[in-house]
């Protein structure tokens, strides 16, 4: 009998289900169902004309154990997005860049707590930036993209999340939502802020002193525009994404957590009671889970130890009930512990206002701090606030040591990279073991976010034109190590002699919120609050106002009542901080130390740039050598900048310029100035990198001579006084000098009293220079090498 094959169902091209979504009056639109379709699920984010691919992708069975969410988000900026390649030397788009990273852990925030809880399938969301316009940023699209892409995918993330940023114009121009690149350039606020349709999840805000009251404006105006968003993604989910997957792995049993509050529910209530110290009540905690393991863990099948110690008598050992023991697994107890530890922790902060080291809810840890603690750096202090302890070293430099980025929005300029801050948190800090090395993404976020604390404190550019770098190497923490730096950091700038606007300190909060509406905000919070709680606030300014916040909660529910009292209460902190600041001892210098380098500025022609740079430079490179100056910069609009170890060196570097863009005035001694070169009519003398002079022979001595090489050989040093200037030319005289040095009046010759002498400079006033070291190997006019410097005429 014959069968006849079924047809094969005809391809069909892929076709795209669109969400177009309108935002604070611009377009956002997300594409789906015709990219990355072997994905769980693939979006393509588009607003203007940046363009973000997302996918979302999990594995098909559990890889962990659902003690923790294994999730990984990675940003990437391709530069074709914006029709460039790198400017280095490998042109491959590589390891990700800082900027990167920290867009990875602004997706990451908020995604994290929406997740179903004991997830534990290896879960990867990947982004690339295909299209950048350079007028929408594409960091606050990449979290409503990579939320749009799990929300339709059946990865268990249920709600709507949306991310959008808020800038604030300076000249009354208000609150605006997605601001251009253009239009963040004048905003006083960076705010970016991630949320459901009834929460606030993340906030990353930096601004220029604003107020609280100003900050809870801007989150209410982004959270209005995030819950039309999450609606318009929920009502478009429910028809283009698939069913959600169950599979999730830790499940508590309800008995299980009363047998372990029989168990250790007394001890641990000793521990956060009246235990100040973490190590010993994070002591006591291991101890109760080992009683709880040997107690309630089975043991292993031929007699073998469970892990976290032998067990021999569990499998038959009655439970505290008198009931003979189920079977529990190692996770179930750590998470069953866990929750008890947090019930502990959470009850006696909301039923007696007491915290696991004894304070109240509002209580500041003790402070103390002393500057000038490294006598060989230009800044530096160490910060201590309880066990959290940082050591922040401040050093000074030039615009050459300004950071320097390039990205697909071009190469960064020296103005952007002038401070920046770099964050170290050894596992020493915590007295542990592990890698140390490259910096990770917890070691980039908590660096960012306390140099963009200390940013709005710093003189402007025009006033102090160097470039300022901290590190904070963390070497106690135990709570805020963010904020430490934020106050250690602010401490070694004033140690270092940087004028700053004013001092700036931090503080992190923390929230213990009940489902029946209780709740508590803690000020300068524990790692333990931190862990067990359910929120980290912190906030860095001045007395009166805001420079950073950066939020993140672990419940799906957040009231503006809340928000509000967290706020204030930080200001109180930050008021009792910046206080404790003030009794720094010893004090920070307020001057510039000795060791720092110092800057002079000058405001030149710029057509004089070239005949002072030099053929190849060399010019700057002999002041440079004569004046043991670091760097001379000369910018094409005329700026000219001098950084040298000391102002002694800085004014030698300076005079020297001068010299060469500037004519001395007549009467002006040189002392020990090279001969360079010998023609018939006299020598020439270099008086300064890049300039000459002649020595004419009737000046030579003061026995008249006829040939030059009898009086003066090439390479000597010779004192002469500037006779005679004009045309950027400088006739010299020996014998004026030695007749000066007998004691006797010189008289110049009528040819150049009679010659152009123009008044002097007011850059360079008549002095006596010493010139020593090497000199050029000009050659005047009469045909031969030129010299470094052009000889004797200036270009």
């Amino acid at each position: 009998m014959s069968t006849t094959a079924a047809a094969p169902t005809p391809y069909q091209l892929p076709q795209a289900q669109t969400l177009v979504m309108e935002v604070a009056g611009k377009q956002i639109t997300l594409e789906t169902g015709e990219i990355g379709r072997q994905a769980n699920a693939a979006i393509m984010a588009t607003m203007g004309e940046t363009t973000i691919y997302t996918t979302a992708c999990c594995s098909p069975v559990a890889t962990g154990d659902g003690s923790f969410l294994p999730l990984t988000v990675n940003y990437a900026e391709r530069f074709s997005a914006a029709g460039r390649t790198s400017g280095g030397f490998v042109k491959r788009d590589g390891r990700p860049r800082d900027s990167e990273v920290l867009v990875s852990r602004l997706v990451d925030r908020p995604l994290r707590p929406m997740f179903a809880e004991g997830w534990a399938n290896e879960t990867q969301v990947l982004q690339w930036v295909m299209s950048y316009d350079g007028v929408n940023s594409a960091d606050a699209l990449a979290i409503t993209a990579a939320a749009a892409a799990l929300l339709i995918s059946d990865i268990p993330m249920n709600k709507a999340v949306a991310g959008v940023r808020v800038g604030l114009l300076s000249k009354g121009g208000g609150f605006i939502i997605n601001p251009t690149v253009q239009e963040m350039a004048l905003s006083k606020l960076d705010l970016v802020m991630a949320g459901t349709s009834d929460a606030i999840l993340m906030i990353e805000g930096f601004c220029d002193f604003l107020t609280e009251e100003q900050m809870l404006l801007a989150i209410a105006a982004g959270h209005a525009a995030i819950q039309s968003m999450c609606q318009q993604m929920t009502d478009w989910a429910a028809v283009v994404g698939r069913r959600k997957r169950r599979d999730v792995v830790t499940q508590v049993p309800a008995e299980l957590a009363v047998k372990v509050k029989a168990l250790v529910g007394a001890e641990l209530l000793r521990a956060y009671s009246g235990e100040l110290n973490k190590s010993i009540r994070g002591g006591a905690t291991q101890a109760a889970k080992a009683r709880v393991l040997k107690a309630l863990l089975p043991a292993k099948a031929g007699g073998g130890s469970p892990p976290g110690g032998p067990a021999p008598e569990a499998a038959s050992s009655p439970s505290p009930s008198g009931e003979a023991a189920a079977s529990y697994t190692e996770v179930q107890l750590g998470a069953a512990l866990k929750a008890l530890e947090s019930d502990i922790m959470r009850n006696l902060v909301l039923d007696h206002g007491q915290r696991g080291d004894g304070r109240g809810v509002t209580d500041i840890r003790p402070i103390s701090s002393r500057a000038a603690l490294l006598p060989r750096t230009h800044g530096s202090c160490l910060f201590t606030r309880g066990e959290t302890q940082a050591i922040c070293v401040t050093t000074i430099g030039s615009k050459m040591d300004a950071m320097k980025t390039d990205s697909m929005r071009g190469e960064s300029s020296p103005e952007e990279g002038r401070f920046y801050l770099h964050y170290h948190f050894p596992p020493s800090s915590v007295g542990e073991i592990g890698k140390t090395g490259m910096a990770g993404r917890r070691e980039l976020g908590h660096g960012e976010l306390a140099q963009r604390a200390l940013m709005p404190s710093l003189p402007a550019h025009s006033s102090f034109p160097y470039t300022v770098r901290i590190e904070s190497t963390i070497t106690e923490s135990n709570g805020s190590s963010s904020m430490a730096s934020v106050c250690g950091g602010s401490l070694s700038l004033m140690d270092a002699g940087v004028p700053i606007k004013r001092p700036i300190a931090g503080i992190a909060m923390g929230l213990i919120l009940e489902p029946d509406g209780r709740f508590a905000v803690l000020s300068d919070i524990l790692g333990s609050e931190d862990a067990l709680g359910d929120m980290d606030f912190k906030v860095a300014g001045d007395n009166d106002s805001v420079t950073a916040f950066q939020m993140d909660i672990k419940v799906r529910r957040r009231t503006v009542t809340t928000m509000r009292q967290a706020l204030l209460q930080a200001r109180t902190g930050r008021q009792h901080i910046l206080r404790e600041m003030t009794k720094c001892s010893p004090a920070p210098r307020k001057e510039m130390s000795s060791l720092a380098p110092r800057i002079l500025r000058l405001q030149i022609d710029p057509l004089k740039k070239a005949g002072l740079v030099g053929v190849g430079g060399r010019t700057l490179k002999q002041i440079m050598e004569v004046s043991a100056a670091i760097d001379i910069t000369v910018d094409d609009d005329g700026t000219l900048e001098v950084c040298a170890p000391s102002a002694e060196s800085a004014a030698k570097a300076m005079e020297c310029i001068n010299l060469v863009l500037f004519d001395p005035a007549n009467g002006t001694i040189f002392r020990k100035c090279k001969v360079v070169a010998l023609s018939l009519y006299g020598a020439f003398v270099e008086i300064s990198p890049g300039r000459q002079g002649l020595i004419h022979v009737s000046e030579l001595d003061l026995i008249p001579t006829a040939e030059v090489s009898k009086v003066l050989s090439i390479n000597d040093l010779v004192d002469v006084q500037v006779i005679e200037t004009g045309n950027g030319k400088l006739s010299l005289s020996r014998k004026a000098v030695m007749i000066k040095d007998g004691g006797k009046a010189y008289s110049p010759p009528e040819s150049a009293s009679k010659g152009f002498s123009p008044a002097p400079s007011p850059l360079m006033a008549p002095s006596f220079v010493t010139m020593g070291g090497r000199g050029g190997q000009g050659v005047g006019p009469g045909g031969g090498r030129g010299g470094r410097g052009g000889g004797v005429r200036r270009p």
